[in-house]
């Protein structure tokens, strides 16, 4: 039989050994919370979708979102900020386009999430 302090050092010799969230770990995962964060609202996701098939300029997007050209342009402002859209400025109007294709996986993999969830929640219900 061993002692508890045997079994307390034995644990705590294997902590430097643990991973930590600490370092160049931490940043590279802010960083990537930051992108999810910015596609984390259903207007963006939407914008994004939209982005995927064509490039776009704010009045366009207003118009298919169904808000003022301000509310959008603060949307896609937050997707640029994170790196997910590009904009350029031709004469009075911005036009938007999808910087990174692979922003779309990111949704598709929360579809078949919610997919198999719900597929789970309804064999609970009917078993």
């Amino acid at each position: 039989m061993s002692s508890p302090e045997v079994d307390l050092f034995g644990y705590l010799a294997k902590i430097p050994r643990m991973r930590r969230l600490e370092g160049n770990t931490k940043r590279r995962l802010e960083a990537q919370a930051r992108v999810i964060k910015a596609l984390a609202h259903p207007t963006r996701l939407f914008l994004v979708e939209e982005l995927c098939r064509e490039e776009r300029c704010v009045c366009e997007l207003a118009e298919m979102v169904g808000a003022d050209v301000s509310t959008v342009s603060k949307h896609l402002a937050v997707l640029r900020e994170a790196g997910i859209v590009r904009d350029e400025k031709r004469g009075k109007q911005v036009f938007y386009r999808l910087r990174m294709d692979c922003a779309l996986d990111f949704a598709s993999c929360a579809s078949v999430i919610l997919k198999e969830t719900s597929r789970r929640q309804l064999e609970a219900i009917t078993n």
